[in-house]
């Protein structure tokens, strides 16, 4: 959250953006930089002002917007494939006496609320991504230089150390919910009592609050870990980067990350590896991951770097999710098709699984877990159609199993016309799926189960007599519980027709809800918490008047006249 010297303007921007591009590199970056230094990689937050993604507002006093993130996130992917030595990570800002002032309030203003959304759930991404650094040996450590307010804050958050400069006026804020009548919009909240584990009572108040706190009490409360002063600063930062350094191979040689080669052509991808075609009067795109032949030798992972087939298809996947969520709104359902010899697959899958000592292959499989994951958090109708000629076995399997739906088809098409969504593939053999070791932990969801403890929850018995190793056709995988139909060829077409139309005729609002209660079953997570709150409450908190309506605290705010609530609870 930022402050501003003028009121925030009520013109909503129009639905329909300029397509978002998620391709960067360092030497592009407007708003951030970064040195390396030994095993210390040293993060600065310095955003141009005239840098927004969209014209309409000026990014002051550090505040950020889609375009900041996507820089954020190119990021985090450098430090773990180009510099895999580093096991520290300080982040902290390139401007004097301010660290980050959060979302930049006019841009949420003039955004529509599908925007607003999206941009939420990349930035949340973007967060459990920094965590999941810190795990995987690269620690990071937020040095906030000044204050650090709303989203600002949350990025601290997000890091295993926070160092506050105890200089009498920089502080810690949350200041959404007093000022701006929203929630903190990445994890906020959750963070503060499920991670810092401030006390509820000091969490309620410290959110209401929204001049913040800084100083003796941030520490007392929980929440930052040490009040440095100004004097101390730079040595009290170098020496916990130092001791909260992770493991990471000293001797590891990092591989660049090119830019990905991709056609465009109104909508539809081409990647090397990756196609996605849209149906735009069907409301509907079909996505086809091409699994090529490869080695399970991790030598050849590192001597292919990017090009080696899983991370470079892994990129592509990742980019496509992306592109899709941000830029297609109206494209409700996606089909996922894979296509390739399933021997290809198994070599992903043995490559995985008896390599995890090697930083790459280890690195690799945490960069699909995360691909894995957007899935999961998509807000659109995922449907796997597995037909002769699919690759769905072991880590690719875990794209049909995120799906809402599986239909595979039994036996094979008497006439390949018959395909309604042919693979591309020669397929003369029955589709078949082959479940292994990948499906029982390398992929969990958000909640810490596997999808197929997540498909069949408090069921562990049918888990356990599902066959591994095995490839299953149609009628096996279905006796197996791991698909919802396998027609045969006179059925195929008709169903999948059927299924299409009645997902179109159904409100997205109510699929988007609905969906998201099927996908995440059981324990609740940090992160589960963190994307399920904020998708129904702050959903609903930011359309709501009281936000957003011609008197909401969002409209007033900067004006100096506070807003009008409607006082009814609802």
């Amino acid at each position: 959250m930022t402050v501003l010297d003028e009121p925030v303007n009520e013109t909503v921007a129009p639905e329909r953006v300029p397509p978002v591009d998620f391709d960067t590199a360092p030497g592009e970056y407007r708003h951030w930089r970064f040195t390396v230094d030994g095993d210390t990689a040293w993060v600065y937050l310095d955003v141009a002002e005239d840098g927004g993604i969209v014209p309409g507002y000026e990014l002051k006093l550090n505040s950020y917007d889609l375009g900041v993130d996507i820089e954020l996130y190119d990021l985090t992917q450098r430090l773990r494939f180009e510099h895999p030595q580093v096991r520290s990570v300080v982040l902290t800002s390139g401007k004097d006496s301010n660290f980050c002032a959060g979302a930049n309030i006019r841009m949420l203003a003039a955004s529509s609320h599908p925007w607003k959304v999206n941009f939420c759930k990349f930035t949340n991404e973007t967060r459990n991504g920094i965590e999941d650094m810190t795990a995987a040996g690269q620690t990071w450590i937020a040095a906030l230089n000044g204050t650090a307010a709303g989203g600002g804050y949350e990025m601290a958050l997000a890091c295993d150390r926070i160092l506050l400069v105890d200089d009498r006026s920089s502080v810690v804020s949350l200041p959404e919910v007093p000022l701006l009548g929203v929630l903190p919009g990445t994890g906020g909240l959750t963070r503060v009592i499920d991670k810092r584990r401030v006390r509820k009572d000091r969490a309620d108040v410290f959110a209401t609050k929204s001049e913040g706190f800084g100083g003796k009490k941030a520490v007392e409360w929980k929440l930052v870990d040490e009040a440095v002063p100004r004097r101390d600063w730079d040595e009290t930062v170098r020496a916990r980067a130092t001791e909260l350094a992770g493991d990471r191979p000293a001797d590891a040689q990092g591989i660049t990350l090119p830019p990905l080669r991709r056609t465009e052509s109104d909508g539809d991808l081409t990647y090397d590896h990756v196609r996605v075609t849209l149906d735009r009067a069907a409301r509907t795109a079909t996505i086809v991951v091409a699994v090529p032949e490869m080695s399970d030798d991790p030598a050849s992972l590192h001597e292919l770097g990017a090009a080696h087939p899983l991370l470079a298809l892994t990129r592509e996947l990742d980019d496509a999710i992306l592109r899709l969520r941000t830029n297609e709104l109206e494209i409700g359902t996606w089909l996922l098709l894979t296509e390739g010899a399933p021997e290809n697959a198994l070599a992903a899958d043995r490559l995985i699984a008896d390599h995890q000592d090697d930083w790459l292959v280890a690195e690799t499989t945490r960069y699909l877990k995360r691909t894995l994951k957007r899935l999961d958090v998509t807000s659109r109708s995922l449907i796997a159609l597995i037909e002769p000629g699919s690759c769905f076995a072991g880590p690719f399997l875990e794209i049909a199993l995120a799906c809402d739906r599986q239909y595979m088809l039994e036996g094979t098409f008497e006439e390949a016309e018959d395909a309604t969504l042919p693979s591309g593939a020669e397929a003369t053999e029955p589709a078949a799926l082959v479940v292994t070791q990948a499906q029982f932990g390398t992929f969990p969801m958000g909640n810490g189960l596997t999808r197929l403890e997540s498909r069949f929850y408090g069921d562990d018995a049918t888990v356990r007599a599902i066959p591994l190793d095995e490839p299953l056709t149609g009628s096996d995988a279905e006796e197996a519980g791991l698909v919802t139909d396998a027609p045969d060829d006179i059925d195929w077409t008709d169903e999948i027709r059927i299924l299409l139309e009645e997902r179109a005729s159904l409100s997205p609002d109510a699929l988007t809800g609905m969906e998201a209660n099927h996908r995440f079953v059981g324990p609740e997570t940090m992160e589960t918490r963190i994307f399920g709150r904020l998708t129904a409450w702050q959903n609903w908190i930011f359309v709501r008047p009281n936000a957003s309506g011609p008197e909401g605290a969002l409209r007033k705010y900067g004006t100096g006249r506070k807003a009008d609530f409607d006082q009814k609870r609802v």
